[in-house]
């Protein structure tokens, strides 16, 4: 009887190419599992490339809801961006494809666990901390292994009669709920603009002449509601995703930090991330005193940079998700933002946890700030700089 390696399968280039490396090379049966986080593809397609590739069983878990709620909302609460732009989208969904291959390996006492990654990119490290950190079994990434290319993994793929779709042989594409990400083919000249067959979420063309307004509800830091509809969190980000998008709103190309050390030119489309963000850390400011504030960007920070590294499950994570949680118990409350030709700010926002007073902050009549205090402060306030500067004219 075959030993089994349970693999990560999303139906590409390189977790197809995956399917029959284990099957030659490894000489094991292969179950496959794809994880839908909102990938928006057909699984049962999926299912059955899986089969013609001759795998021994397959699986197909709709994570949708727990993705979501415990990794998109948690990343919003931290207002997470890697290096001030990525939205962690591929990032977040690592580690639950990995907890999910797990469970089934478990349940069909597998010899091993399988991905597609390769050696360069970010995900083999999401993949194998996760997994290590959850299971004994070996981990087998082919495309690592044997330090393979995709122009190899493209002949091999037309030498075993593989099908992949066209896009696929252009760009490698990431995409679930939270953002679509594209790498490779053109996009690998930094200085080249991304032409437009990259773009699937965001119009860059004929877009609305008119401003368009999001108003978004937030509840305890969750959003709960959008322009006046509460939703359901899967149809909340679809809708943002959607509306945001055709306003040409989450376009990110940036120059990144892999782990693994390597420099890469990276194009995301997020639009509700984007929005969701914007509007949930200016609520914060709102409703947070600035230490609170102050302090909790640099938890913010270093919580995007633990996801995106891989490190999910260290406990270092758990205990930031512990003083953010704390944070949140006041962003309560609703932000409005106005979207126009690729632009996105906020133009009203409103708590009732809010520390803004109009009585203390107006500048009209009726003010209950007494200015009189404000000489001391600024004279006590300023004292050590203004006694450095009396020395260093005196030297």
């Amino acid at each position: 009887m075959k030993r089994s390696a349970i693999l990560a399968f999303s139906g590409g280039l390189d977790t197809s190419v995956t399917v029959r490396y284990l099957q030659e090379k490894h000489n094991m049966d292969v179950i496959t599992v794809t994880v839908d986080v909102g990938q928006g593809e057909n699984q049962k397609q999926i299912e059955t490339k899986a089969k013609k590739l001759g795998v021994k069983k397959h699986y197909i878990i709709d994570a949708r809801a727990e993705f979501v709620n415990n990794f998109i909302f948690p990343s919003l609460k931290a207002n997470a961006l890697y290096q001030k732009k990525y939205c962690l989208a591929t990032a977040l969904a690592r580690p639950l494809i990995a907890q999910k291959i797990v469970q089934v390996a478990k349940k069909e006492k597998a010899a091993a666990l399988a991905h597609g990654s390769s050696g360069k990119g970010n995900d083999q490290v999401r993949f194998d901390i996760t997994m290590r950190a959850l299971s004994n079994l070996p981990i087998i990434a082919p495309v690592r292994d044997m330090n393979l290319d995709r122009k190899t993994e493209l002949k091999f793929a037309k030498k075993h009669g593989i099908k992949i779709d066209a896009t696929a042989k252009k760009y490698s594409i990431d995409q679930n709920l939270w953002g679509r990400s594209i790498e490779g083919g053109v996009l690998e000249d930094p200085y080249k603009e991304p032409p437009d067959d990259v773009f699937l979420w965001v119009k860059t063309k004929n877009l609305p002449d008119k401003p368009q307004y999001l108003e978004i509800t937030f509840v305890k830091g969750i959003p709960t509601a959008v322009d006046g509809k509460k939703m359901k969190p899967i149809e909340l980000i679809k809708y943002i995703n959607k509306k945001a998008g055709s306003c040409g709103i989450g376009i990110v190309d940036h120059i990144e930090d892999r782990v693994v050390g390597i420099k890469s030119r990276e194009i995301y489309e997020t639009p509700a991330a984007a929005c969701l963000i914007e509007a949930h850390s200016d609520l914060e400011k709102m409703v947070l005193t600035k230490h609170e504030t102050k302090f909790k960007s640099m938890v913010d920070e270093e919580w995007a940079w633990l996801v995106y590294s891989g490190l999910w499950e260290d406990p270092l994570k758990s205990d930031l998700d512990m003083f953010i949680d704390q944070t949140q118990k006041r962003v309560t409350g609703a932000v409005k933002l106005k979207m126009y030709k690729g632009s996105v700010r906020v133009v009203g926002r409103s708590s009732r946890f809010s520390l803004y007073s109009h009585d203390i902050a107006t500048y009209g009549t009726g003010s209950t700030f007494d200015q009189k205090l404000a000489k001391g402060f600024v004279e006590l306030w300023g004292m050590q700089s203004t006694e450095a500067n009396k020395l260093l004219k005196k030297r």
